[in-house]
């Protein structure tokens, strides 16, 4: 896969994963490893370049006796994730035509 499309797709599977509720590093690698691989070193640039596009805000938080690090979602996050669902849908046309012009 092309590393500038993986990145983006990466990018929203983040922003994807923190929708629901805010969550923390590992935590966020645990769920998206089930779909695609990603290592803390992969995540945690991820995360400190959304956080500067104003796409993730976070606080701390402390779970278990320990002081954790959380991502939340924005409101730019939100509509970062719409518009690839959007752009999405025009590879999909794309992809669609490429296909039957074989």
């Amino acid at each position: 896969m092309n590393s500038q499309l993986k990145k983006g797709i990466v990018e929203v599977c983040v922003l994807a994963t923190i929708r629901k509720e805010p969550s923390y590093g590992y935590k966020i690698i645990s769920d998206i490893s089930e779909i695609i691989e990603i290592s803390e070193s992969t995540l945690y640039p991820i995360l400190r370049r959304l956080e500067a596009q104003n796409l993730l805000d976070t606080f701390n938080k402390e779970t278990n006796g320990r002081t954790r690090k959380y991502y939340r979602i924005t409101t730019y996050g939100l509509q970062r994730i719409d518009d690839f669902l959007h752009e999405w849908g025009e590879i999909e046309m794309v992809i669609k035509f490429i296909k039957e012009h074989k």
